[in-house]
């Protein structure tokens, strides 16, 4: 007696419908993997409201390229959390006249909290000349303030001298801060650089991963540096371009007025103390990539009034 055919090509059809589902199975992405990552954000306020609103843990709003990431931490700098690791970083090119503005830096840097640790360095020839390491008494960092060489010997870019100050850096779980004192100009590419406003020196982002991948906000402020290029607005303009990307791909804030120094720097210090009574220390699983590295994110609040400073990138993945 045949059998029907439907019974012999049944197992034939069983066959098929399983190599699919292992074809579709083989096709299915690896599921992301996620790592922790932490970065410092600074709360600013927009407009005229003097008042600092509340933001919780559910206001911050992290994104991965497309991803929304999961927030797992939003802790005020304050209290337990509020160390911090500040370095006046001062540059060895500029003009002598900064000295005006050492009153303002010393009253900043001794009006600091106990749980702030201050350091003060040179830059010079692409490093820092460390005056005085991390130390918690506020007046003895005060008194490390000196003259600025301004000489040709300290003809270096900055930027570089950054990267050598952060790879130095203790670790201690404190935040990180630069307040960098300088004409921003990178006199290291004499010669190779094109003349243009729109001129960066490839040294600020070497500088500015540097910083993304230790956590530390850089704060900048102009001042006058010795030279001719001192003494060209093109440079000049170059200068302050540099360091406001700087500032702008860290997290921080640049301050300068035109082409000239400013009267006082009090001001500036004034508004970074406030920033730096308004930070938190932001916590979030970040999809990770197979060798760590730094990771583009950006923050954002439905908070109206509110804006939420920190650095372009975090470092994701094993140190």
């Amino acid at each position: 007696m045949r059998r029907p055919v439907y019974l012999t090509a049944l197992p034939l059809l069983v066959a098929f419908v399983v190599a699919g589902f292992q074809v579709l199975h083989a096709q299915e992405p690896e599921p992301a993997r996620k790592s922790s990552a932490r970065m410092t954000v600074t709360l600013r306020i927009q407009g005229n409201n003097k008042q600092t609103p509340e933001v919780r843990r559910n206001d911050v709003i992290v994104k991965q390229g497309k991803n929304v990431l999961p927030v797992t931490g939003w802790t005020p700098a304050r209290g337990e959390s509020a160390g911090l690791d500040l370095f006046i970083l001062l540059d060895d090119a500029s003009d002598s006249s900064v000295a005006l503005q050492f009153d303002d830096l010393r009253a900043f840097i001794k009006a600091q909290p106990a749980s702030t640790l201050i350091g003060v360095g040179y830059m010079r020839n692409g490093t820092v000349a460390i005056a005085q390491n991390f130390t918690a008494d506020h007046d003895l960092a005060a008194k490390s303030l000196r003259l600025p060489f301004a000489n040709s010997g300290a003809f270096r870019g900055p930027y570089l001298a950054v990267v050598d100050l952060v790879n130095r850096w203790p670790v201690n779980g404190n935040r990180r801060e630069i307040v960098m004192v300088t004409d921003g100009i990178d006199r290291h590419y004499d010669g190779h650089r094109r003349r243009s406003l729109s001129f960066i020196s490839p040294d600020v982002d070497t500088a500015s991963r540097a910083a993304q991948r230790t956590g530390t906000v850089i704060d900048t402020i102009y001042t006058r540096g010795v030279g001719r290029w001192s003494r060209n607005y093109w440079e000049i303009t170059n200068g302050q371009n540099n360091l406001a990307r700087l500032s702008d791909a860290t997290g921080g804030e640049s301050y300068f007025l035109g082409a000239h120094n400013a009267v006082s720097f009090r001001p500036y210090l004034d508004e970074i103390s406030n920033a730096l009574a308004n930070q938190y220390l932001l916590e979030f699983d970040a999809v990770a990539r197979k060798k760590p590295g730094v990771h583009y994110i950006s923050l954002d609040t439905p908070i109206a009034g509110v804006e939420l400073d920190s650095a372009e990138g975090v470092w994701v993945g094993s140190k």
